[in-house]
């Protein structure tokens, strides 16, 4: 077995393209093997120890959670590749990505276009995995995005299947995820290239529920491009964190776990096969994920009807994640939402101005629309969240 060392530092080495901090970070500390931590690592602490207290810090930071995320859990994540064109007709986007001339991948995404006349800039743009499952505002384009053509997740014997795997070999380490934010990149490289979709790239949102809600989240926080980060009902592996799933099954709850999860299927990758039953020795959790998207916005909805979703991990980890957004001024940027009475991935209409609220700030113009939101019916079974004995760190205040 690689040691865990050994394995961040071969990743942080290759590290380019979206989703990388700047320049300024020309090296990135090696993980302290002997790292243990039942509580959710600090977002303001390095892995040498050194704190982060200064915007630039939070970039390089922010470049060492990258690589410790691919290392562990998502696997590498490809940068662009040399070859990347497209088409746009019919309101079908073509995207055509490859390594070589010989070895080159092809997939479509359909675009449905609000009525009328595109605003000088293009039209904003909400890309759905599967569609998504929440109403879009008037004046916003829907591109779906079909996950399983480019990385199959029907079960966990769908490992290194679809485009993305043809395209760098089916033993790649990425996930699922991985690889659906490796394509949706590379339709943003497209659409910035083709001025006939006019579609405005500066604005940008991606949804999804359930695992298409975990793919949303991943793509979000590794995709800098992305204005609006959109995740419903993620659960664990989502905005849920593993620690605290964990907490809450030793507390009685049957909630999905980190062991449970690897099993069903390949939404992460075969390196996190070696560690979900030793969370402790990892040097992120999903708070940190979620952190990757500040200062950009991000909302959340969790259904408390679903105990398997984790209501207190969903609450707790997006709570610690928003310390973050808090650090560089925009605590408003992170909506949480938490209620039952609905279906999974139904979306409840005493929620759609909660929603509209994030369209009309990220993607709609409307800066001074209020998204201080952060709210939950507290339905969490019994469990209670207890802060300082999760987090504990001072969050600082980023110059």
């Amino acid at each position: 077995m690689i040691s865990k060392t050994a394995a961040v530092i071969g990743i942080a080495l290759s590290l380019s393209g979206p989703g990388q901090a700047s320049d300024t970070c020309s090296t990135i500390p090696a993980l302290d093997p002997s790292f243990d931590l039942v509580k959710l690592p600090d977002p303001f602490t390095f892995a040498n120890g050194s704190k982060v207290t200064t915007r630039d810090d939070w970039e390089c930071r922010r470049n060492e959670i990258i690589s410790f995320l691919q290392a562990y859990e998502a696997g590498t994540l490809p940068p662009k590749p040399p070859i990347v064109s497209g088409t746009f007709s019919r309101n079908v986007l073509n995207v055509t990505a490859g390594l070589s001339s010989d070895n080159v991948i092809s997939f479509t995404s359909s675009i449905k276009f609000p009525t009328g006349n595109a605003p000088e800039n293009g039209w904003p743009l909400l890309i759905g995995l599967d569609g998504g499952s929440i109403p879009v505002p008037a004046g916003v384009a829907v591109l779906t995005f079909t996950e399983g053509t480019i990385a199959q997740q029907n079960t966990a014997s769908s490992r290194g299947i679809g485009l993305f795997f043809d395209l760098y070999g089916a033993n790649a380490t990425a996930s699922a995820m991985t690889a659906w934010t490796w394509a949706i990149s590379r339709i943003i490289d497209v659409l910035e290239e083709t001025p006939s979709a006019q579609i405005d790239t500066t604005k940008i949102a991606v949804t999804g529920c359930s695992r298409d809600g975990k793919g949303a989240l991943t793509a979000g926080a590794f995709e800098p491009r992305i204005a609006l980060t959109i995740a419903q009902e993620s659960g664990s592996g989502g905005a849920a964190c593993w620690r605290l799933s964990l907490y809450e099954q030793d507390k009685g709850e049957v909630v999905q776990t980190a062991t449970e999860i690897v099993q069903e299927n390949v939404w992460f990758s075969p390196l996190f096969d070696q560690y979900v039953n030793t969370l402790e020795v990892l040097p992120i959790d999903h708070h940190l994920l979620a952190a990757l998207v500040a200062p950009r916005g991000l909302l959340v909805f969790d259904n408390t009807d679903f105990i398997w979703l984790s209501p207190v991990s969903n609450f707790g980890c997006m709570s610690a994640a928003r310390d973050v957004f808090t650090a560089l001024g925009v605590e408003e940027n992170l909506g949480f939402m938490q209620q039952g009475g609905h279906a999974h991935c139904a979306f409840p209409a005493n929620q759609t101005s909660f929603l509209d609220a994030f369209f009309n700030k990220f993607l709609l113009g409307q800066t001074e629309t209020n998204t201080s939101i952060f709210v939950t019916n507290g339905v969490w079974n019994g469990v209670e969240w207890v802060p300082s004995n999760w987090t504990g760190w001072e969050v600082p205040t980023l110059a």
